[in-house]
């Protein structure tokens, strides 16, 4: 069997937040037609691809999954372990926003089959949190976290982001403080992005919102790391930081270049070296799939050079390039290529070796990307 994770996309909100550009639509119009559409694509792929392989992760992303019925999960579930091979210890994360949930919905979740929860807090200052346009406060994310592990979550996640305007490293530490007294297992924290498309972009472009500078953004990355690893929590990719044995089975399959299928609207797919991804639209979304069983808006076969270049990618950016994994899978004509810049970084410790592993060091994934545009 090989392992596979599953990604389902719930594209509904209450509310667009002006950084997000993730598709998402603000209506409860076809939220039933959706979920016909998304068992029926689930019976579609199981067709091509469940006999040989077993789901180690689901995860349901949006948009807004914590909007939904616990009940609605729960048919999708359902759906997907009548149709594929489900591990028995498989990750299932929902992510949570915390103004859509309370401590009974929260139980019923878990109820439903999830068992571990990603709560999108990205500040617990008020100020910030108006800024970000989220419809939650401090203290329903404090409330929301300690609900969860209440009800009887063990792998709880929360996301903050840094890096906002006039944020100083006091305020932003400040988060930090407050996150790791709750009881958390994973934290992930993104310096704010300008994405195309987004009201943010048009608001900077506009000349309305005015965003830090890069010295300021790689010193609040430095120091978040310099604090998790201080308290606790060890870094396993460029933004994600965990306790001991809660990484996450599906960020790691991404990390690690396994496949992995995607449900829904806007959602991605890679098996097998192809890739695709569904159309956003939620009409055409169900459009598609009442048509032909599936919405692939298009799809890309990837050559040997982008799958090895991913990967290098992917793997460097995680918990580091396995030696032996990379040898099955490609031959020793890069490493031998990039031997003296390899040996270069490990002599200026921006790399090391640890069983087998290259891996980066704490001060090599803060130049990262530059680490990666001269290997790639």
């Amino acid at each position: 069997m090989k392992e596979t994770s599953c990604y389902i996309h719930i594209p509904f909100c209450d509310h667009k937040c002006i950084y997000c550009d993730f598709y998402s639509i603000i209506t409860s119009e076809n939220i039933p037609s959706f979920l016909v559409s998304l068992k029926n694509e689930i019976s579609y792929y199981a067709v091509k691809y469940s006999s040989d392989r077993l789901l180690t992760s689901i995860f349901f992303g949006g948009g807004t999954p914590s909007l939904m019925n616990p009940d609605y999960l729960e048919e999708i579930l359902t759906s997907i372990k009548s149709n594929f091979n489900v591990s028995d210890s498989a990750e299932i994360t929902m992510e949570t926003n915390p103004g859509t949930i309370d401590k009974e919905k929260i139980r019923k979740f878990k109820e439903a089959g999830i068992n571990r929860i990603s709560i999108g807090i990205q500040s617990f200052h008020e100020d910030e949190l108006k800024f970000l346009t989220r419809i939650h406060n401090g203290e329903t994310a404090i409330n929301t976290v300690n609900d969860a592990a209440d009800v009887g979550f063990e792998n709880i996640n929360i996301d903050l982001i840094f890096n906002l305007p006039d944020q100083t490293k006091e305020k932003w530490l400040s988060n930090l403080k407050q996150a790791i007294i709750l009881p958390i297992t994973h934290l992930s924290a993104y310096s704010l992005i300008l994405e195309r498309g987004t009201i943010l972009n048009k608001m900077v472009l506009d000349g309305k919102v005015f965003l830090e500078d890069e010295d300021h953004d790689a010193d609040l990355y430095e120091s978040t790391v310099e604090f998790l690893n201080a308290n606790g929590f060890y870094q396993y990719e460029v933004s994600n930081f965990t306790k001991p044995g809660y990484e996450s089975v599906h960020n790691n399959a991404y990390w690690h270049y396994k496949d992995y299928i995607g449900f829904g609207t806007s959602s991605h797919s890679f098996i097998n070296g192809k890739r695709w991804w569904n159309y956003s639209s939620l009409k055409k979304y169900i459009h598609e799939i009442e048509k032909y069983g599936h919405a692939m808006a298009n799809f890309e076969q990837l050559s040997h050079a982008e799958i090895h270049d991913e990967y290098v990618m992917l793997s460097l950016r995680s918990s580091g390039l396995d030696l032996a994994d990379y040898r099955n899978r490609f031959n020793d004509d890069w490493i031998v290529r990039n031997n003296s810049y390899l040996k270069k970084l490990t002599d200026e410790k921006l790399i090391f070796l640890d069983n087998n592993k290259i891996k980066l060091s704490k001060n090599g994934y803060f130049v990262c990307d530059e680490i990666l545009k001269n290997l790639l």
